[in-house]
């Protein structure tokens, strides 16, 4: 039973065991829901919940906003929070935080790994062994490679995770190019006023923009056909910015190259198109999955929720203009 002094906590998605038992050593969990769906809310989560805890590709509903009547805080776990709807939360005094910054630097770790997967054909060459058919020395069985090295990095969405790709690439001796809502006067890469531009310029193209309505299908045929027959396209935002069944189309009609992806605008499944595409390699929305990022966003949505029921300002809410 929950007490006067241990707030209860829904919890909107399905979290790993550690971060599961530090939320119940500090809280009373009153359930789990595995998708926003208020008919999944029973009568006894509506009357002990005091917070959500959930994660932006997921969300959180008016109507689920609606089901939960005593709940005062969302907190989202990750720095995403595109599918909570923040005028609803407004309107009924929600308040709804995020975890920035925390898993940024991993997220970064993988997308390298996938432009590095993608244009070094790694998954191709591993299931080519693996199949048996490496039986002669042999050159060029994957066609050219140009690599990494004096290639250009168009970056859509300079922002914590952009910035690590950037350092990154900057390291594999990279000559970097991005695209932001706004341009930056801190860094020393080359500025495009709009994401064509960025796609025409760049030989690789990764997408770290925060995920919204005025961005989804922002990488779309025409784009994909500005990065031109040798690109490679790596996806760590949000599935929602990649029209996936253009980048299906243009995987298979050699438009581009190859591309790396971590997010889909469905999660599960994915484009029924995608797993038979060759030339692209796919991971399960693993990039901020590390034990280090899991530990900071827990600790993050710990401290939120603790300042927001001892009456204080939360630490990271989202940001106004939303």
């Amino acid at each position: 039973m929950q007490t006067n002094d241990r707030p209860g906590i829904l919890l909107g998605f399905g979290f790993a065991r550690a971060t599961r038992d530090a939320f119940g050593a500090a809280f009373d969990i009153v359930g789990s829901i595995p998708r926003p769906d208020p008919d999944l809310v029973t009568a006894d989560m509506a009357a002990r919940t005091r917070a959500l805890v959930t994660v932006g590709s997921i969300g959180a509903s008016d109507a689920l906003m609606a089901a939960l009547p005593h709940a005062s805080i969302i907190c989202c776990f990750g720095t995403g929070f595109e599918r909570i709807d923040l005028a609803a939360a407004r309107r009924r005094n929600i308040a709804v935080t995020h975890s920035p910054d925390v898993n940024a630097a991993d997220v970064a770790d993988m997308a390298m790994a996938l432009l590095l997967a993608s244009t070094r054909h790694v998954a191709q060459a591993d299931r080519f062994i693996r199949a048996g058919k490496w039986d002669a020395r042999l050159s060029g069985r994957f066609g050219p490679v140009a690599g990494l090295g004096g290639g250009k990095l168009g970056i859509l969405g300079l922002g914590a995770i952009g910035t690590r790709v950037a350092t990154r690439a900057a390291a594999f001796e990279m000559t970097i190019g991005y695209h932001n809502r706004r341009q930056r006067n801190d860094v020393p890469y080359a500025y495009f006023e709009t994401p064509l531009a960025l796609a025409q310029w760049a030989d690789y193209v990764v997408v770290a923009c925060r995920a919204d309505d005025t961005n989804r299908h922002l990488v779309n045929a025409e784009f994909l056909r500005a990065l031109g027959p040798r690109g490679h396209l790596v996806n760590v935002s949000r599935g929602s910015v990649v029209d996936e069944a253009a980048l299906a189309e243009a995987l298979v009609a050699h438009v581009i190259e190859g591309a790396g992806l971590d997010v889909f605008e469905q999660e599960p499944p994915v484009h029924p198109r995608l797993p038979t595409v060759e030339s692209v390699v796919m991971t399960p929305h693993l990039g901020g999955g590390t034990e280090r990022a899991l530990r900071g966003m827990t600790d993050l949505v710990l401290r939120n929720l603790q300042a927001h029921f001892a009456g204080e300002s939360p630490i990271t809410p989202v940001p106004q203009e939303q």
